[in-house]
This record gives structure tokens, sequence and C-alpha cells, in this order.
């Protein structure tokens, strides 16, 4: 490219942005000028003094003495807030080595991560840097906290004013105060570990404050003061994902907290309980880009629901405002805070009304932060914060001129400098061109075509002169045309062009009309719209195999079947069976029903559906390892209602399973019994009047024998006893003070050791060794309780006549053995022998591949011990739902029950058996024929989007690099497994 110099004309610089103190009145006159996102007048005057709004209107009386500034053409409106930032603030650095189980800290929270004492402005640093680009986005006012720890302490409210000091900045020292599922980094305290275990953590922390601020605590905790003397201010919660906020909100409400809530831009995935929670959503806007799907092989390992959500993120601001739902919008989470405005521009673009968009970094964060008297609205006696644009500020080429903070200007761009962005047409040397410039009160582009090429050019612009550099159409040759213009007449460029051969042209440029940039502008949108996507809709859940519409409950006549009745009419051939109203009706020959929908299943065979007794899908963690019991846990809290698990244990047909806890510690978290009903809610898969149970462990993994750092106790056989006995007598202590009716503090923990010395909840227990078998059931009569069900139990055949007296069930592998030490002596009998020993005996799984042909595991009882065919199926159907005390509703086909049943394309036990339709509560979840055409579906959808993210690409659009993911699929010893954010 050629150099070029610039030819001097008069130039008059900006008469705003004054950086003396100015003590006198500033009015700007002649505006169009948004006082609220809802009141907005033209030709108007806005009069500020000593940095806030005096008056604002169309005939306002402008005192002597004022500095006036004429911003004809100009569009004002209030500066932007942002509830939810980090801003000047640094993450403290990660403390320690190797975990602690006790807290660090006295005359605190016995947990490190309960930090309501945190005050931000003790570590706060105004960023000069960072402010200057918020200016440039709009934002005058910041909220910022300290990100570190489940209880985070108090936010402070700060102006963006770089012109004055932190005196002047502080609007507020304390607004807010802040939580999060996350633990502090400064801290090695072990507990919590898990999202289940900051929920419990938080719900024992109010229960605290409250026995606290009631005067029951001698000694003096420093945080609980904090929190008491905080509850005040606005509560908020980062979650960061729609599963994440329904938890957070589910805690709030059990604590009679209602939390201003960080999302995760998933909500659209449920905005109906998004809806019900009633929270006001801080927002973020990061969507996600295309993915680069070039490359076929990697294309095919990109999840449909990743696809969809690069498609469906820019809706979910106009969902929430279509839905009634609150929110402000925030930077936070954004990689690069420049891609804000584009990305709330394409949520516009999706339809989001810029009266909501404008109201959602105003009005409502100014609200939620008691501040709605100074901040949000340009009204007489609000701060003097406020934006000049060109025009409207959520159109793509509106410039943002200035930022008025507190009554000072942050200049982004000159305002007087000539505006000449627009399309050119010009003819040259024969030639007929088109160009095209942006950005030319700050940094000019320039675009010039000719023909179908689209030519290299530079273009530079000051005090109202264009030097413009292109290559010659002649793509064979390496020259250059240079042009210098005058932009006097804002339609037109006059100047010379000078040739490659040094020839001087005459050169006249002129503007395109407005109403054909209108039209020009129309096209493009149209183009637009006809090559992007319009939303995908929503499924339920938002993934592949998800049901558009949730299906509804049926009345259904099965006729010939072969019925598996688990009940003393046994295996009933060429039977009808009759599902109405959610229940088994009828079950016999020649039923009719007129209202029924009529499946021959001639040569078929119907049974109750399968119940796994031990699982471990469909849930976001499994362990709280933090301490030696997490009673107080409970797997219902973390229930992943989007497991594609749920949909292959259908096609499996499984049922019901119950999700326990893991096996980190001997007093493990309380279970989720659930029934897999695909596409429902989180809290609608639990059994309605769920029996009572709980996980505990024995053994191995319990005394940490793999760990590398095994600090924990119990680290013996011995001191798991020791553990049992120790918590059992203390929950019996406290059992007796919450009787006595003396006051008494609550302690969740407790509390459910408690219920099952009060016989009210169940035991389900890892085991494999005899000893410790035997010790358990020794512990539980010494409290005068049973055990319920040994888990694993793979040397129960050692100990069956045991259990049998004792009244504990067995539910066990089939044939899965010498996996570690513990398991060596495990057989395959193992399920057989306790059987015909008389103990209530069950196949599980622990295994989300196994648990999707529990009926094949079932069968190998059949061989290995002769157990007959209607015994073995009773190990995955009704002798499960006897563990689980739901025998009542589920696990055999009788009138009355719930209509859980499974139609078999073959004998149930066989290996060529294929589970046909899967149906609980007389909801067809899973059926063969339907899952067909869902693959072809599925295939279509991923193709279309797949052009689609090709056609982004190829208009010169980032895109980002496919990852492959792998789910990981968890056990009983699985540490990972959750997510506490929306990752992109």
């Amino acid at each position: 490219m050629c150099s070029f110099s610039l030819f001097a004309q008069d130039y008059f610089p900006s008469n705003t942005g004054v950086k003396s103190k100015n003590t006198n009145y500033t009015a700007l006159t002649n505006a169009t000028i948004y006082v609220s996102p809802t009141e907005v007048l033209n030709n108007a005057t806005l009069l500020i003094k000593d940095g806030k709004v005096v008056n604002v209107g169309t005939s306002v009386n402008i005192p002597k003495n004022t500095t006036t500034i004429d911003v004809s053409g100009k569009t004002i409106y209030p500066s932007f807030i942002d509830i939810y930032t980090t801003f000047g603030v640094k993450t403290p650095e990660r403390g320690g080595n190797g975990p602690r189980y006790g807290a660090s800290r006295s005359g605190f929270y016995w947990n490190d991560h309960v930090m309501p004492e945190q005050d931000v402005m003790a570590s706060f640093n105004y960023d000069s840097k960072s402010a200057t680009e918020l200016h440039q986005l709009g934002f005058g006012v910041v909220n910022t906290h300290m990100p570190d720890g489940i209880v985070r302490g108090t936010g402070a409210l700060i102006a963006l004013n770089n012109d004055a000091d932190n005196s002047l900045r502080v609007v507020d020292g304390e607004t807010t105060q802040h939580f999060s599922f996350r633990k502090s980094v400064k801290s090695r305290q072990s507990y919590p570990s898990s999202i289940m275990g900051s929920m419990a953590l938080l719900r024992q922390m109010y229960n605290d404050a409250k026995w606290y601020a009631g005067g029951n605590v001698n000694t003096k905790d420093l945080s609980l003061e904090a929190l008491n003397k905080n509850t005040s201010l606005l509560q908020i919660f980062e979650a960061g994902s729609r599963a994440n906020l329904l938890r957070a909100d589910k805690v709030g409400d059990e604590s009679n907290v209602q939390y201003t809530i960080v999302g995760g831009g998933d909500e659209y995935e449920r905005i109906n309980e998004v809806k019900q929670t009633n929270a006001t959503i801080i927002l973020p806007i990061d969507f996600r880009l295309a993915y680069d799907v070039e490359n076929a092989h990697l294309a095919s390992t990109l999840s449909l629901s990743d696809m969809r959500a690069w498609n469906q993120e820019p809706h979910n601001p106009r969902l929430l405002a279509e839905n009634g739902i609150n929110f402000a919008l925030t930077t936070h989470g954004l990689k690069s805070k420049k891609s804000f405005k584009s990305n709330l521009l394409k949520a516009i673009e999706s339809g989001l009304s810029k009266q909501k968009a404008l109201e959602a970094l105003t009005t409502v964060p100014a609200s939620l932060l008691g501040k709605s008297d100074v901040l949000g609205t340009l009204k007489a006696g609000s701060y003097a914060n406020f934006l000049i644009t060109s025009g409207d500020i959520f159109e793509k080429n509106t410039k943002l001129f200035e930022n008025w903070v507190q009554g000072e200007a942050h200049v982004i761009e000159d305002m007087n400098t000539r505006d000449i962005d627009g399309d050119y047409t010009f003819k040259l040397a024969g030639e007929d061109y088109k160009l095209s410039i942006s950005g030319s009160t700050s940094k000019p582009n320039a675009k010039l075509e000719s023909g179908d090429h689209q030519l290299g050019s530079k273009i530079n612009y000051a005090n109202d002169w264009v030097n413009l550099t292109f290559k010659t159409a002649d793509s064979t040759k390496s020259e250059f045309i240079r042009v210098v213009a005058n932009t006097a007449n804002n339609n037109s460029l006059n100047g010379k062009a000078i040739l490659p051969n040094g020839n001087e042209l005459s050169f006249f440029a002129s503007k395109s009309s407005s109403n054909e940039q209108d039209d020009s502008k129309k096209k493009n949108k149209k183009d637009l719209e006809a090559s992007s996507e319009s939303m995908r809709p929503i499924t339920f859940p938002n993934l592949a195999f998800g049901f558009t519409e949730q299906p509804k409950s049926e009345t259904l006549l099965f006729k010939n079947a072969t019925v598996w009745t688990n009940e003393k009419d046994g295996v009933l051939e060429n039977t009808d069976l009759l599902i109405k109203n959610g229940k088994i009706s009828k079950i016999g020959k020649n039923l009719s029903d007129k209202n029924a929908t009529v499946i021959d299943a001639t040569g078929k065979h119907i049974t109750a559906g399968i119940i796994d007794e031990h699982s471990h899908i469909a849930a976001a963690s499994i362990n709280e390892g933090g301490q030696n019991s997490s009673a107080e846990v409970t797997i219902e809290d973390v229930i992943d209602d989007e497991d594609i698990n749920i949909y292959r244990n259908l096609a499996g047909g499984v049922t019901s399973i119950q999700i326990l806890h893991g096996s980190a510690n001997p007093i493990g978290g309380r279970s989720a019994i659930i029934k897999l009903k695909w596409g429902e809610s989180a809290d609608n898969l639990i059994y309605d009047n769920s029996p009572k149970f709980i996980k505990f462990a024995l053994g191995e993994n319990v005394k940490q024998s793999r760990s590398s750092r095994n600090e924990r106790f119990p680290q013996s056989r011995m001191g798991v006893e020791q553990v049992f006995v120790d918590y059992f007598t203390r929950a019996k202590a406290y059992d007796d003070a919450k009787k006595s009716g003396k006051p008494y503090r609550k302690d969740a923990e407790m509390e459910v050791l408690a219920e099952i010395l009060n016989k009210e909840r169940f035991i389900s227990c890892h085991s494999y060794v005899q000893s410790e078998i035997n010790m358990l059931m020794k512990v539980a009569e010494q409290f005068n309780f049973n055990i319920n069900t040994f888990t694993h139990i793979l040397e129960g055949y050692k100990v069956a006549d045991k259990m049998k007296e004792h009244g504990v069930g067995g539910s066990t592998f089939s044939d899965w053995w010498a996996y570690k030490y513990e398991v060596n002596d495990a057989i395959p009998y193992n399920a057989a022998i306790m059987h015909s020993v008389g103990v209530t005996t069950a196949i599980n799984s622990d295994d989300a591949e196994m648990s999707r042909r529990l009926n094949q595991e079932a069968a190998k009882s059949v061989k290995y011990g002769n157990v007959s065919e209607e015994d073995a199926l009773k190990f995955v159907t009704l002798n499960p739902a006897k563990l689980l005390h739901l025998d009542d509703r589920v696990g055999s086909l009788k009138v009355g029950k719930d209509a859980d049943v499974v139609l078999w394309s073959d004998h149930p036990l066989s290996v060529y058996a294929k589970a046909e339709k899967t149906i609980i509560e007389g909801v067809t979840y899973f059926d063969l024929e339907r899952d067909k055409q869902m693959r072809k579906a599925i295939q279509k959808e991923k193709s279309e989007l797949i052009n689609s993210m090709l056609q982004e690409k190829n208009k010169g659009l980032k895109t980002q690099p496919i990852q492959k993911k792998e789910k990981e699929l968890l056990h009983c010893d699985s540490m990972g497994g959750e997510h506490t954010t929306h990752n992109h």
C-alpha cells in the first residue's frame, strides 16, 4: 500500500469534554432525550449542575452563565448500569495444599467458604482502563463484588468517573450480598465438595443465623452477625445455569429469602419453571459462536443440544420478556466485553424489544439496587449519567460520542467530526465502483467493489479530507489508485484520483440517498433473515429425542399378550390388559373399551416396568465426600432431568430407579427415587410421597484405600464402625433434646439420623465383606433399628441366614467380580443363594450401561442357581419395589397399581427381546417406532443446522472449533461430574 499525506483544512475541536471542574450549569440543547425507556422528548434540553440533572424538557429555562452545548441531531440516553461485575477487584490466590477438614479461622463461621463479613471495598482499586472499556459500551455505573466463596460478602456501587476520586465514585459502599455454589479459593477446607453440599451448607447456615439472632449462642460469630446485618441488602446468587438457578431458588424459598439470580442464558429451556421462581434474573448474553463444521467427522461428534443452543440462545432475552420475567443485562461471563454490543443487537434481531433492552440496562438495575431516584433515568435529581449518540443506540451503525458520568464527559468519539458513513458510487477510467464507508468518526473502514471483484483498500480521514488507496481490478498487477477527496458536502466526495501511471483525473463519488440506503438495509435484513435461522423449536428435554409436546396419559388396550403378572396368577397366555387413568384397569380375556387405543400384542410379552434399586444416572453429582458423614445432603437437589441415560433406560424397559449417593463416606447422602418420565422437570420425576432412604457405605471406598491423600477419618474398618456408633449416639442425644420441648439448634444432619432411629428413614448400604456386613447389623440392633438393604452385597451368600434373621434385603450384581480386592470372593450364585434362604433379593446396575439390560442381568440367575423365570424377573421388578417400599404402587401387574408396564417383542429374559413400548402411569415415554422417526428428524435437523453454520463461516463470521465431549458415567466412587456454570 502507498503512503499518503493529509490535506490541511479548518478544524474546530469539540466544545464538550471540559476537563476543568464546572460548577455552573451545563445545558445540552436540541436533542432527542430518553428521559426513561418509556418517556422520549424531541428537540429537548437537559440541564445539569454539580453532577446532577436539574431539569429536562422541551421548554427548560436556561440560567445565565450556563455552558450551552448544541447537540442538534443527536440522541441522549441514561447511561447503562451493570449490576453484576468484579470491577476493580482481584480474585484472591489459591491458598494452601492438601485438604482440610476444619475451618482455618477463629471467631467466624465453622466453614471457611461462608464469608458474609467480607467487604468488597477492602480490596477495591479503581481500574481506569476497565472503566474506559465500559464507557465505550455505554456503562456509567457498576455494582462490584468479590467473586470468591459460597457466601461472598457485600458489594458496592461504583460510578465510572475517571476524573473523580473514590469519595465521589463510590455511590454506595454496601448495596448487595452475594452467594454462589462455588467454594473460596483461599481455603482448602474440603466441605462442601458438591453442589448438593453447598445447598445443605446454605440451609444450615440460615438455621444457625436464626438461632444466633435469638441470642442462643454465647460465643461471638462475626460471620453470622454480618449475615444477619446484610439481610436488608439485595441478595444476589450466581447460579450460571438454568438448573442451578432453580436449585438456588429452592434454597432461598426454604429459608424465606428471595434471591436475584445470575442466570446462564439457557432459561428458555424451562421458561415456565423459571417464571415460577418469581426471581429477577441478571442475564449474561454470552451467546456461543457457530461451530466450525467443515470437517464432517468432527461435525458428527457435535451434539444436537450444542447445535441448538447456538441457534436458540439469542432468543432467551425475548422469551424472558414475553413471559413477564424481570431481568437486567450484564457483561458478566463475556470473554471479551467488546462482544456485548454485538450480542445485544443479536438479541434485538431475535425479537427483544428495544424498550425492554433499555429497561434491562437502566431502570431495572436501578430499581433492584433501590436507586431509582438517582439512577436509570434523566429525571430531575438523578445523577448526570448519560450518553450522547448519533441516533438509535440499538442500531449497528449508531455512534456513541460521549459518556457523561456524574456530570463529567468521557469522550468516545469526536461528535463534531463530519460523519461520512454510507454507500457511494463513482466511475473512474471507464470502470464502475461501489464504496462503503463505516466508522468514519473514529477509525474509518472502506469496502470497495468493482463488478464481482472486492478490491483491497486503505482509507484515512481527518479534517474533512479523505485519502483512499485501492488496488486496481487487474489481479495480474500490483498497482494502486490513490484518491484525495473533500467531504464538505455530506452527500459526495469531491477531489482527484492518481492512476498507477501518474495521470490525474477528477474524482466525484455520490452518496446513495437515505431512501436508497434504507432499501439496501431492508434488502440486507431480508437476506439475513432468509439465510439465518429462526428459533428452533424447544423440546422437553431440549436435546435429541426430546418431545415437542409432553406426551399425555392414554387409555390403552393390549390384546392377546403373554402377561407376566408377578402376582399369584403367574404368567397368563393370550391375555388382554387395559390401562386407564394412569392405572392398570383390567386384566383378562376379551376385554374392550370404546375409548381405548387397541394394540395387537399377539406373540409379545407384557411385564411390569423394571426397577433399578441402585443407580447413579440422572444426577449432576453423586458424592459429597468433604466429611465422613453427609446425611444433610440429598440427591433430590441434583437430579439432572436432561441426562440422555433416562431415555436409554426407558429403551431397556426401566421405569423407576433409586439414585443413590456414592460411597465416599460411611454415612452418605439421602436418595432420590424417581420415575423416568422423560421430558418432565427434575421435581416432577420424584415419586409423590417418596419413601425416605439414605446411603451408607462400608469397605475400601470409605476408608480411602486407594486415595493418595487419606487424611480423613476413618482409615480402617474399625474406624468405620466407630463413625456409626459416634453419630448415632449424637443423634439419640439430639432427638431426646428435640422431644424434650426445650429450645434446640436445628441440625440437618442430626435430623436425618434421628429419622433412622425413629424408623422413618431406611438405609441402603454399600457392602462387600461379610465381617462388615455383620458389624453394621449389630450396630443397628444396638440402636434398635434395622438395615433395609445391603447393596452390592457380593458376600451375601456367606451371611444370608443372618440377613434373613435381621430382616434386611440384598440388591446385588449378577456376576461382577474381581474389580477390586474386597470383591475377590464374589460368585455368580450369590443372588440365587440369598433368594433361596428367603432374603428379598434384587439385581441392580450401579452403571448407566448395565441398567439398560437389567432384564438380561436377571436372566443370569436362571443359569446360575436354577432360579425360576418368574422369580428371576421379580429380581428386577417386584423385589426392588419391595426393597424401596413401593410394591403397593409398582413392581407387578395388578388392578389398581400404577400403569408402569413394558411391551416386549420377545420373552422378557431373552437377549433378543426389545422394549417396544415403555409406559409410565399410562404415558408412553418410549416407543420403538417413534424412536425410528425421531432418529430421522434428528439427522435432518442436524443437517440443517450444519448448513446454517457453514453459511456463517462463508460470510466471514467467527466460528469456534468442535471439542468432542464425553459424558462421564457416574458410579459409587465418582467425585466429579457436576457443572456449576453454563459453559460455552
